[in-house]
């Protein structure tokens, strides 16, 4: 995936580094920065790419105003207020878990601690131990054990192993203080993969969750990563998993999105030709998400998630209208995939946006043909 990620930006930067892009018989060609035939992501109200919020994928300010509060007083206490008042069996409890635990993890990242210096994240840990019996950090705190594994120590490993298997027994206790809550189990299933669980451990967990919350976006995302070739199954695994899921999901469930995802995780590694994103296969998974977003809720905790992943099918197929339609839903958040795998990304998404702009305005749409 690596060298896919590498190809594609050098492949995009060839359109977009050293200039911009414009108009011309309806083709995207290079134009010296400047040139009044340059595409402008600004004229359209799109976000500067040093002010995207990389954290969330959409807007969620409840979270955002108590994370500002958090890691500016480092007092826990709003955090396990909002928490507790999130609905336990929703997507947004998951989302608020994994950003706050993705805070902290952050946060001891860039301040590490040392003999001086008190570690970052250390609002989290207070949390844990003045609360012990609070559900919510306990979830917090076994996610953010589990980014730790995987941001820091490689799978295989005798660190990677013992942090993981500190993360399974947390996510245990928080699924004892609530027993109703699918999140602790939710965050099982990343370890599951981290410590190749068998598919009959696997199944078990995934029973758990089923009984909990059927219907759960983010848990049918995080389970198939499990069954995807790279991790512990196949390509027809993946696919006959998301495909499944999509056809048993009632009207409005953005889970018809998730062969989508299926594809994006089995991309070849070096095909990166327009024909490929047009293929049969890729534009029926497209077609489903499309169709799922039209349907759902516009309150969806996960809809900018898959608005997020149609914008980079969406431009690489160069359906640049339809892409753009999906940016002005969710331009300023991009704490999701594919932006969250590069190493920017920012600049990542940026780079997306403008060849949006570009492949639109190329065939004729201007900001003021936009709707809204």
């Amino acid at each position: 995936m690596a060298i896919l990620w590498l190809l594609m930006a050098l492949l995009m930067l060839s359109f977009v580094l050293l200039s911009v892009v414009r108009r011309r018989r309806g083709v995207i060609q290079q134009v010296p920065p400047g040139h009044p035939d340059a595409a402008d992501p600004a004229a359209y109200g799109f976000v500067r790419q040093e002010e995207l919020d990389v954290r969330v994928p959409g807007p969620d300010q409840d979270l955002l105003d108590v994370l500002e509060l958090v890691q500016r007083t480092q007092d826990y206490r709003a955090a396990s207020q909002l928490l507790a008042g999130t609905e336990t069996a929703g997507e947004l409890r998951w989302q608020r878990v994994q950003a706050f635990a993705g805070a902290a993890a952050l946060e001891l990242q860039q301040r590490p601690g040392g003999v001086h210096e008190t570690p970052g994240g250390q609002w989290l840990r207070v949390w844990r131990a003045e609360q012990p019996k609070d559900a919510g950090c306990a979830a917090v705190y076994a996610e953010f054990l589990v980014q730790q594994a995987w941001r820091t120590s490689t799978p295989g490993t005798d660190e990677f192993r013992i942090i993981m298997e500190e993360a399974r027994d947390v996510s245990a206790q928080a699924a004892l203080l609530a027993p109703g809550d699918p999140v602790p189990y939710i965050v099982e299933l990343s370890i599951a993969r981290g410590l190749a669980y068998s598919q009959a451990e696997f199944d078990q967990l995934w029973l758990k969750i089923l009984d909990r919350a059927p219907q759960h976006m983010g848990a049918h995302l995080a389970a198939l990563h499990y069954c995807c070739e790279k991790w512990h199954g196949s390509r027809e695994q993946a696919y006959a998993f998301a495909e499944a899921a999509a056809a048993r999901a009632p009207e409005g469930s953005l889970l018809a999105a998730l062969p989508l995802f299926a594809v994006f995780e089995h991309l070849p590694e070096v095909n990166l030709v327009a024909s490929f994103y047009q293929s049969e296969v890729v534009t029926k998974a497209m077609h489903g998400a499309l169709h799922a977003v039209h349907a759902a809720r516009a309150d969806d905790p996960m809809l900018a998630h898959v608005r997020h992943l149609l914008i980079f099918f969406l431009v690489r197929a160069e359906r640049w209208h339809e892409a753009m339609y999906q940016l002005i839903h969710v331009d300023g958040h991009v704490g999701a995939l594919p932006w969250a795998l590069s190493a920017d990304p920012a600049a990542e998404f940026a780079l997306y946006r403008a060849l949006a702009v570009a492949g639109y305005e190329a065939g004729g749409g201007s900001p003021a043909t936009l709707p809204g």
